[in-house]
């Protein structure tokens, strides 16, 4: 003790400046060591030292992560919503993210809500479908209620085709809708009458085809398609054009097998073949099988659902049922298109970040370092944001590894644990809506899911833990 205090002091200080000062006026080397109580809440972070070396969290975790490794979806075919979804009420439309009411929904969510009713013939015009939907006898619900998923408004009326995911390994299915491409679209809030017109194509024409052509296929395992795809420069959420093309080159022979019309099989293939995100859809479909192969484990803290109805952000939780922890979504900072700015964003909207939640999207940047130049950022940040998502997984994926980091597996298996404890929120790469209807898409960019929803819920998941 004598030595201590006749040698030169170097000190370190956590937390408190106010310790460090009355050390370094005497003279001391201090260096200062930047903490605060996780979420700087005194409260939550008492819930969270309760789910600290829990062997049976650990436990259920392992459980579910190996359920997520082991799925296997595979796209077995094309059905209408009132046919596959059980459950789907007569006049119900599904939308993207949490649970919301129709007077709080965002306007490209309420737009294309409106052009899902032209679509069903439930009413002739917007403006009347307006009326309709805000009576009361239209229901509204999440496609993640119905096991399905749906970019940016995600919206699914009953006569809209949809593709069939099925996990094998689980016994469970999956759905998504059809991309309709990049423009003015549905998805988008857009409802003109070329969009309504674009729809139906899709129902009478392109379904009916891709069920045709998959039969004579037959199965088609997705997470190949995936892993292959992030070898070629996608990260299979916002750039697509490797894994679309990778469907392609297997659906064309089959298309020629099904002896589709030559007319029809043109306009098929022309589609498809113009359409970098075609894939997209059913990349979410996948995600979303694994992450409900990982759903329903009690006492497990892993991120099964990410996702934003354009007002608010939501997650759920493997061990927390079919809760929903929610926070206000986030205005997008990206890239624009000429013209537009973020005055012109809406906030954060669509089930994409399904992706994310899987370990691919903005948690496999490091694949596709090209896709900056669509959603901002440099080369070096697409690396990075690849690494530091590792500090709040439970693991890595395996199927999925990233050539430019020597072949390092994707970081997966949120943990709502780490995401408190450090601080680092999971990072998004995604598209942005103008916050009027019928504009359609107007940037692409960053942002990152809110740290309140995952506050929530591990304060929720301490309540379910006896001491």
């Amino acid at each position: 003790m004598s030595d201590l205090f006749g040698a030169p002091l170097s000190v370190i200080n956590v937390g408190l400046a106010q310790f460090a000062d009355p050390i370094r006026n005497a003279g001391a080397n201090v260096a200062e060591v930047e903490w605060a109580p996780p979420a700087h809440d005194e409260e939550i972070a008492r819930a969270l030292a309760r789910l600290i070396n829990r062997p049976e969290i650990e436990a259920a975790n392992q459980t579910a992560f190996g359920r997520y490794l082991a799925a296997q979806p595979t796209l077995r075919g094309v059905g209408f919503a009132r046919d596959v979804l059980d459950g789907l009420g007569d006049r119900t439309i599904l939308h993207s993210g949490p649970p919301i009411t129709w007077d709080d929904m965002c306007a490209p969510v309420r737009g294309a809500i409106a052009g899902a009713c032209v679509y069903e013939g439930w009413a002739e015009t917007p403006a009347e479908a307006e009326t309709l939907a805000g009576s009361g006898e239209i229901s509204f619900a999440p496609c993640h209620h119905f096991g399905a998923v749906g970019p940016m408004a995600g919206i699914i009326s009953p006569s809209m085709p949809l593709w069939v995911i099925e996990d094998p390994v689980h016994n469970h299915t999956t759905f998504s809708n059809l991309n309709e491409g990049l423009g003015k679209v549905l998805r988008f809030g857009a409802n003109s009458p070329d969009v309504i017109a674009h729809l139906e194509w899709m129902r009478d024409v392109l379904a009916p085809a891709l069920a045709a052509t998959l039969e004579s296929l037959g199965d088609l395992e997705l997470k190949p398609i995936m892993a292959q795809a992030l070898h070629m420069g996608d990260e299979v959420h916002n750039r697509n054009g490797a894994a679309s093309a990778l469907l392609i080159k297997r659906l064309i022979p089959a298309a020629l097998d099904a002896g589709l019309e030559p007319k029809t099989l043109s306009d098929v293939v022309t589609f498809i073949n113009s359409n970098d995100h075609f894939f997209l859809n059913l990349s979410m479909a996948a995600c979303k099988s694994m992450l409900d192969a990982a759903h329903g484990v009690p006492g497990s803290s892993l991120v099964t659902a990410m996702a934003r109805n354009g007002v608010n952000f939501g997650i759920r939780v493997s061990g927390l049922g079919d809760s929903w922890f929610e926070a206000p979504a986030s205005i997008i900072d990206g890239l624009f298109f000429p013209g537009y700015s973020t005055a012109d964003a809406n906030p954060d909207l669509g089930d994409s970040s399904i992706t994310e939640t899987c370990g691919i999207g903005a948690f496999a940047m490091a694949a596709s370092p090209a896709i900056v130049q669509f959603v901002g950022g440099t080369a070096s940040d697409a690396l990075a944001n690849s690494r530091r998502m590792a500090h709040i997984t439970y693991g890595r994926n395996t199927a999925f590894t990233l050539p430019a980091l020597d072949f390092m597996a994707t970081p997966a298996g949120i943990d709502i644990r780490k995401v408190v404890d450090t601080g680092i929120a999971p990072v998004i790469n995604t598209g942005i809506a103008h916050r009027e209807a019928g504009i359609g898409q107007v940037g692409a960019g960053i942002t990152h899911a809110p740290l309140a929803c995952f506050s929530a819920a591990v304060t929720a998941l301490a309540e379910t833990i006896a001491d």
